[in-house]
């Protein structure tokens, strides 16, 4: 069964793009775009990129609220 990953993103649009939380840039690794510095927890910031589209908000948005 083939395998279906998120396209590379155009080095046009990841020179122009920035981490919310750090203001640093973003480097694509498999679906993800991680941040080049970690943030003030220590930790450096992932965004999915779903359908092509990264989704550039912080973790505790994107996280599910519990029921």
């Amino acid at each position: 069964m083939p395998s279906f990953s998120s396209p590379l993103l155009s080095p046009e649009i990841l020179a122009v793009l920035r981490c919310p939380i750090t203001g640093t840039a973003l480097v694509q690794e498999g679906e993800e775009l991680v941040a080049s510095a970690a943030g003030p927890d220590g930790v450096v910031p992932r965004y999915p990129i779903d359908d092509g589209i990264p989704v550039l908000l912080p973790p505790a948005l994107t996280q599910e609220s519990p029921k």
